[in-house]
């Protein structure tokens, strides 16, 4: 569980309910009608931009966010390091049994490319189009909250709108033009949540998290090619590096010294 994303959440709404109790603010904050128009109008005009099988993949989308816990790429590499010793020393048909265990399909499938003998060039090809597959579906799930935080404050900017349409109608009662005025503003406050809160801090974990998971992917597929052309484990290894951070590798380097 990702617990940036909900202390995030939480502590961002707290100090929101701070801020409007030390404004002296009350109930007059919670207005349904323009929770409705902002949030409601946000929801349908997503759902007219996009097919409905692209929304129903919202929850499993909103669920990666705080749900998936980030892989370590360190232990990627010591895994296909392993197996590339196996191949070495066995012979690469030995990846067949030696990689049953394993709970990454992907990984699964590149070794058993490479287990049937297909050509290199082949096994990047399949390789590479599920990992720009992924990549779209991540796109695609992305574009919903990048939507409802493009449309929020649009809806709370119409609600506020109407808010300032009935005001200026009723303009003979000047005792109503204040509390009238607050809540037309409402709506506009439930936008900038939904887009500022919500959407868009959650479309850039998004982000973050596909870009975790395709340079994954890629140290997949650099592995099995080398793996495949039959390096040596160590050779293996160092091209695997390249996909670590600097500091990573540095520090990996310094333990190896000290070791």
């Amino acid at each position: 569980m990702d617990i940036a994303t909900i202390l995030g959440i939480i502590v961002g709404f707290a100090l929101m309910v701070y801020g409007i109790i030390g404004a002296k603010g009350g109930k007059e904050f919670l207005d349904v009608p323009s929770f409705a128009i902002t949030v409601g109008g946000a929801l349908c005009a997503t759902m007219i931009s996009l097919p409905m099988k692209k929304l129903v993949t919202a929850f499993s989308v909103w669920k990666k966010a705080f749900l998936t816990k980030s892989k370590s790429s360190h232990e990627l590499i010591k895994t296909l390091v392993g197996f590339a010793e196996i191949a070495r020393r066995d012979g690469i048909l030995a990846l067949e049994e030696a990689s049953k265990n394993l709970e990454d399909a992907f990984l699964v499938k590149g070794l058993q490319l490479a287990v049937d003998g297909a050509d290199p060039e082949l096994i990047s090809d399949i390789m590479n189009t599920e990992l720009e597959n992924l990549r779209e579906r991540h796109r695609t799930g992305r574009k919903i909250f990048e939507l409802l935080g493009k449309y929020g404050p649009a809806f709370g900017m119409i609600g506020t709108l109407i808010g300032l349409i009935s005001l200026l109608k009723n303009l003979n009662n000047p005792d109503s033009v204040g509390p009238a005025m607050g809540v037309a503003l409402v709506t506009t406050l439930y936008g900038a949540i939904l887009a500022n809160l919500l959407c868009g801090p959650m479309v850039d974990k998004l982000e973050l998290r596909s870009k975790e998971e395709c340079l994954l992917k890629e140290i997949i597929i650099q592995g099995v090619m080398s793996i495949q052309s039959g390096d040596n484990p160590r050779i293996v290894e160092q091209k695997l590096e390249i996909f670590l951070e600097p500091r990573v590798r540095a520090a990996k380097e310094t333990a190896k010294t000290a070791a």
